[in-house]
This record gives structure tokens, sequence and C-alpha cells, in this order.
């Protein structure tokens, strides 16, 4: 019985109607869906604070292979440090971007859960559309490019 009053709030709302003909229930139940998306936005601004952390990182690693590697060319020292410097820069932005990216995951599941659980008690109206942020997507294509960077510092070869 209760179920089939949840379906019959629920389409009361969408024909206009209130929860359960109250304006204070139907206005927290908007309350809460917007914390919801608020929260979602705020995962998405950590998420492309790690992307620019990453980039620095792996663009900086990436800068000094180059420029040290064209530098001892011309010069009769021979080291390893530019490469290793580099290695270690670009792998510690790979490392933490992908620990970026499980961590936004983790949040995402979480908040649709969540969220999941309070349409069926029928607190919310609507459960969450599945979308990939825009975030996300940089994130994963910012992860490729520093795995093709760490390919060409180790093994001299690649696109970059």
């Amino acid at each position: 019985m209760e179920h089939e009053d949840q379906v019959e709030d629920f389409l009361n709302w969408r024909d206009g109607g209130l929860i359960d003909n109250d304006a204070s229930t139907e206005l927290s139940s908007n309350r809460t869906a917007l914390s919801f998306q608020r929260t979602v936005m705020s995962g998405d601004r950590t998420l492309m604070s790690v992307i620019r952390t990453s980039l620095s990182l792996i663009s900086f690693g990436f800068t000094i292979y180059e420029a040290f590697r064209s530098f001892l060319k011309n010069s009769s020292l021979q080291t390893d440090a530019p490469r290793n410097m580099g290695i270690a820069l670009v792998s510690l932005g790979i490392l933490m971007l992908t620990l970026g990216l499980f961590n936004h995951w983790q949040l995402t599941r979480s908040l649709r859960q969540r969220r999941a659980r309070l349409f069926e008690l029928g607190i919310i109206h609507h459960t969450a559309r599945i979308e990939v942020s825009t975030a996300t997507a940089v994130a994963f294509l910012l992860l490729f490019v520093g795995v093709f960077a760490i390919v060409r510092i180790i093994f001299h070869t690649g696109p970059i």
C-alpha cells in the first residue's frame, strides 16, 4: 500500500501537484535534489584540480627530459638524471590522475546509490541520469597523453 501511495504522489507531482499536498515537503525535496547536484559539481571541481596538477607534473617532467636531452647531445657529459627525473614526474602525474579518477568514480557511485534510495523512499522525484562529466573525459584523455609521454621517455619512440 505504501508503494502505491508513493507512485500516486509522484504522479500528482508530475501533474503539477505537491507531495502530500504540502508545499514545505515539496520544497524540501527540491532542496535535497539540488544538494545532490551541488555535491556532483563539487566532485567535478575536485577532479579538475587533480587534472591541473597532473598536467603540470606530466608536462614539466616531459619538458625537463626533452630540454636536457637536447642540451646533453651537444655536451660531453652523459647522465641519466634528466631521464630519471622526467620519468619520476610523469609517473607521479599519471599516478595522481589515476587516484583522482578512482576517487571521483567512488563519489559518483555513492551519490547514485544514495539518490536511488531516496527515490525509492519517495523523498525525491527523480533518479540520477548516468552521465560522464567533461572533467572525467578530459582526465582520461590526459591519462593517455601521460602514458604516451612516459613511453617516449623510456623507449625514445611514440607519437609525442
